[in-house]
């Protein structure tokens, strides 16, 4: 539900774009929806039902993504009593988005999310804004990234690369943290360098347990094996301005094939989330933010 202080931010910013077309897609970017998905993966176990809720690409950001909406969408995910949370990236706001509003501070957005709730736990990977904020760790091309402390810090379980192996009524599955795709800008040329090590992550499996894949960008997908039941990505924002159906802009090598929802190739199947904030212009058109929830059972 938008606030009365989001509609009166919601008014002021209407400025920077056109009185009707600016002021519907600022409205909507306000919005929050709640998108529900159920799934039979192949070999999926009888017995083990798993609720799982994502969220992703907040871009913690004055007006946009404060405190308050960021502690009314974490009330929203614990009235939905979750199994598990995943966290998939982008905590942070982008430069560009910087310009029309300001950061919220590591402690403040992080605390918020800390007050999340389920019982097998809060699971977070980084997306590639919480890597390029920080010059230093670009310029070593490594380290720890303020926002990867903050979530911590927070007292949620940060992955990268790795494995853990839950169980929910004595029925085990694996959940694995991809590094992000896009965490290096190339010097001297274009385009980006990972630390994601996708084939050292799925080693740490064990058994075979159900296995479940959180990544930032769902570039991945293609190299991603059957042995995972299912992979949940962000990073796309649903293409974040929608026309008709049609997202002009897609941060995909892969262009719209990976843009939003369920996808099933090759009997794998991955959720991409719509996400909740913005990048770069602080407007949704036609890809409202959303939480998602996936129901997983036999």
């Amino acid at each position: 539900m938008i606030t009365r202080r989001q509609l009166i931010k919601t008014a002021g910013a209407a400025a920077i774009g056109s009185v009707g077309f600016g002021s519907y897609a600022l409205a909507e970017s306000f919005s929050t929806t709640v998108t529900r998905y159920r799934l039979s993966p192949p070999g999926w176990p009888t017995g083990l039902a798993l609720k799982l809720v994502v969220l992703t690409d907040l871009h913690a950001c004055r007006p946009w993504m404060d405190v308050e909406r960021i502690e009314g969408i974490v009330a929203q995910v614990n009235a939905m009593k979750p199994d598990c949370v995943l966290l998939l990236g982008d905590f942070v706001a982008g430069h560009r988005l910087s310009r029309y509003g300001a950061p919220v501070p590591h402690r403040e957005w992080a605390g918020a999310l800390g007050a999340l709730k389920a019982p097998l736990g809060v699971h977070a990977v980084l997306g590639n804004h919480d890597w390029w904020e920080d010059a230093q760790v670009q310029e070593h091309r490594g380290g720890h990234t303020p926002a990867g402390i903050a979530i911590q810090n927070a007292g949620i379980t940060l992955h990268e690369n790795t494995c853990v192996r839950l169980a929910k009524n004595g029925q085990p599955f694996w959940l694995a943290g991809l590094g992000d795709q896009w965490a290096f800008w190339r010097k001297n040329s274009r385009g980006y360098d990972g630390i994601d090590d996708l084939p050292g992550t799925l080693a740490q499996v064990t058994d075979d347990a159900p296995l479940l894949l959180m990544v930032h960008e769902p570039d991945i997908f293609p190299k991603v094996p059957e042995r995972v039941a299912l992979t949940v990505a962000g990073h796309t924002h649903g293409g974040q301005v929608r026309l008709f159906g049609y997202a002009p802009v897609v941060p995909s090598k892969f262009g719209a094939r990976y843009v939003y929802g369920h996808v099933v190739e090759d009997g794998r199947n991955l959720i991409v989330s719509g996400g909740l904030g913005c990048s770069g212009l602080p407007v949704r058109l036609g890809s409202p933010p959303e939480i998602v929830e996936i129901a997983l059972s036999a």
